[in-house]
């Protein structure tokens, strides 16, 4: 199933990092993504290209919602014509495969 079809599972702090056989095979599944280590944790980024403010403001309202409804918050920044997504398990201080489902589901709202 690809991971944009597929729910977030709840997360607890004890949750399992996942392993580097793991962040290999999901990462060749969201190719855009770049894991990144920042302030010691490992995270997925990306930084998505606008036309305009309004247009990258949009996106950065639509994976808000995204957010809100999953209840797992990435770190965005918004500027002109950019916006910067991060996605991290706060709980445990670094990757879950909930982050490369959201990863997944974020590049869908490209189109939206």
């Amino acid at each position: 199933m690809p991971l944009a079809e597929e729910r977030c599972e709840a997360c607890r702090a004890d949750a399992p990092r996942v392993t580097d056989a793991e962040l290999a095979e999901l990462i060749a599944q969201i190719p855009d993504w770049q894991p990144e280590v920042i302030d010691g944790v490992l995270q997925l980024r990306r930084e998505f290209r606008f036309r305009n403010f309004v247009d990258a403001l949009a996106f950065t309202n639509r994976v808000g919602a995204l957010a809100e409804e999953t209840g797992h918050h990435p770190a965005l920044l918004t500027e002109w014509g950019k916006v910067t997504v991060a996605w991290w398990t706060h709980k445990i201080r670094g990757l879950h495969r909930n982050d490369f489902i959201l990863a997944a589901k974020t590049d869908q709202l490209v189109q939206g």
